[in-house]
């Protein structure tokens, strides 16, 4: 950027790191949201303007919380300097001009610090603007007023001290400090490195210790001003108490308040006058309403930490009750508590719940930082582009499954594939109602791949063995991403066949239809001519195997002429040997009728095999 030009706007970055004085973009943040403690600004970013503070500067935010302090001991002194003239006037009053003269330095900083702008969402770093905003808005008049130190002026000025309750109330100006109080708790509940709970809970302390202290203190001042001392509810137990210690006179009002603000009522203090009396029913109608937000706050705060307990034990629960009245086996009763048991424990881990309000750059960053060295590792994305593996990455979704769950289960139609990112799985069949056991899978190795790429029922029941995170990939998807990328789909079948190749003898038994490819795939050279237009996959030719060694030919029979167009939904053909005599050419063309009426058979799983090799030429 050139020097010459100087932007009026800079936008803000919520990045935690160290402190600077620069700035990043950050247009998607609200400026009524400011940020957390520990949230400060980055480095390496373009700097405000000359004798400019970022709001978000960490040396400015340690000062604010300074004035935070500042301000507890304004809300203690203003009531209390109004009840006990005294104090005002004696030992408290040079404290009270140096709080007011770190309010006046914070009066100053403030034309100087940046503001959010809350139409463009960027910071304003002009001096005129950050001026003319701060003087329009009600902030400074009334910054001014809880500043200025109205009893020393006016001593200075005429020489004697003012012994009206005036400046008492001009005092009350500074609880317009409050607001600080309420910005730095809004602060602290937006930190998550604080407990909500706890932050909740002493701000309603502090509301409840405010009231009762300013209650106590008005309380006590109308028993000062009142003609009769001893027709006052303070007069009728201290005689002279005027005269007597303020430490006294603090503790009868403080008494007087906690019993009332409880409703507990002794009886012992009591209003005397009407002055008292109307007070006295102000206050315990202000009591009324204090004491429903405390008991509303308390209680929301309860119920919040125990919210997702009571929803798993009603998920528990009713899953109970299902299983009872459709009388389901023990075992799957297990499963589907132990699933529901897991969803609630990992509910923080479930990217799911975690990120699906971002938008999907953001999940797509957070899937590759997360799962693209597992598929990357994985036998069957071995070799493939950066650019497969970016789109495959960005649609997975990870779920967890406790011990003993079935996660794919033998004959079922596919639908995905899994890849184990952490524990174990345990590959099983069914034979004649027994259960036998196969394999055991772990990280990073895939399951549920052969059901999806022949497109055919899953040939195993896959279960987990312990506690296991595995990413889900969609079968649609799977294939969409094939048909753009070409080059890795045939990486893709390259690496599935070998694998195929490479499979134990128990699991190739449960398979016969892959044993009988694998053993065509180890005696033929494949010869392949086809092309695909919008109808579909269309057979041109006959296809010729040629075979070395003493194996017979081997030819691809179809139900029609080579250059007519099959019939729609037809068959691409039946794999046979070439006899020798056209009487065994005709007694093998017999056989069709029996292999039509299998068609749904080993002819689906061939047929779709080819038309995988053909649409990569492999």
């Amino acid at each position: 950027m050139s020097s010459t030009r100087s932007p009026v706007t800079r936008s803000p970055a919520l990045l935690r790191g160290q402190s600077s004085g620069e700035i990043r973009n950050i247009a998607s943040v609200s400026s009524s949201l400011l940020p957390a403690f520990g949230t400060v600004i980055g480095e390496g970013t373009l700097k405000l303007k000359k004798l400019v503070i970022a709001p978000y500067d960490r040396r400015y935010r340690i000062w604010q919380t300074f004035l935070v302090i500042l301000v507890v001991y304004s809300a203690w002194s203003s009531p209390f300097e109004l009840a006990f003239k005294k104090a005002a006037s004696g030992g408290l009053l040079p404290v009270d001009l140096l709080v007011d003269a770190f309010f006046a330095i914070d009066i100053l900083l403030t034309f100087f610090v940046a503001y959010l702008d809350k139409t463009t969402y960027l910071l304003i770093d002009h001096h005129n603007k950050i001026a003319f905003r701060y003087v329009t808005h009600l902030g400074f008049p009334m910054d001014v007023a809880s500043t200025i130190p109205f009893q020393p002026i006016y001593q200075f000025f005429n020489g004697k001290k003012q012994e009206g309750d005036i400046f008492g109330f001009l005092n009350l100006l500074r609880l317009w400090r409050l607001r600080r109080v309420s910005k730095f708790f809004s602060r602290l509940e937006k930190d998550t490195r604080f407990s909500y709970f706890w932050t909740r809970f002493c701000k309603l302390v502090c509301v409840t210790l405010f009231a009762v202290h300013s209650a106590g203190c008005f309380y006590y001042w109308l028993a000062t001003h009142y003609h009769t001392a001893e027709n006052t509810w303070i007069g009728s137990n201290v005689t002279s108490f005027q005269e007597r210690s303020i430490s006294l006179g603090y503790t009868y009002s403080m008494y007087w308040s906690v019993v009332t603000l409880t409703t507990v009522g002794y009886g012992d203090l009591h209003a005397h006058n009407t002055g008292e009396k109307v007070f006295a029913i102000f206050y315990m109608l202000f009591n009324i309403g204090l004491t429903a937000y405390l008991i509303g706050n308390m209680t929301n705060l309860v119920v919040h930490s125990v919210a997702r307990t009571f929803a798993m034990r009603d998920a528990i629960n009713e899953i109970l009750q299902y299983a009872r009245k459709n009388r389901l086996p023990e075992g799957i009763k297990e499963q589907m508590l132990a699933h529901s048991t897991l969803r609630f424990k990992t509910a923080e881990l479930q990217q799911e719940e975690v990120v699906e309000d971002l938008p999907k750059a953001i999940r797509s960053s957070i899937a590759q930082h997360l799962f693209h060295t597992t598929l990357q590792n994985t036998y069957l994305f071995k070799g493939v582009s950066e650019d497969f593996l970016v789109q495959l990455v960005s649609e997975i979704k990870a779920e967890y499954f406790p011990p003993k769950v079935d996660i794919v289960i033998q004959n079922e139609i596919p639908t995905d594939f899994y890849i184990i990112v952490s524990g174990a799985v345990e590959v099983v069949t069914y034979k004649n109602g027994t259960e036998q056991f196969l394999s055991k899978l772990e990280s990073p190795e895939l399951f549920g791949e052969i059901g999806v790429i022949f497109n055919t029922p899953q040939p195993f029941t896959v279960r987990s063995k312990r506690l296991s995170q595995v990413v889900r990939i969609s079968h649609h998807h799977f294939k969409q991403l094939l048909q753009l990328f070409n080059t890795d789909g045939k990486i893709i079948l390259s690496n599935f066949l070998q694998h195929l190749k490479g499979i134990e003898k128990e699991e190739l038994q449960e398979i016969p239809l892959i044993s009988e490819l694998l053993s065509d795939l180890n005696s033929e050279e494949v010869f392949v001519n086809t092309e695909q237009n919008h109808e579909g996959l269309r057979q041109e030719g006959t296809r010729i195997h040629r075979v070395s060694g003493t194996f017979p030919t081997r030819i691809i029979i179809h139900g029609h002429h080579p250059h007519d167009k099959p019939n729609e939904g037809g068959i691409a053909g039946k794999l046979i040997h070439l006899p020798e005599s056209v009487e065994g050419l005709l007694t093998t063309a017999g056989g069709l009728c029996e292999y039509r009426a299998n068609q749904e058979g080993t002819s689906k799983l061939m047929l779709h095999l080819e038309m995988f090799q053909s649409r990569f030429s492999f």
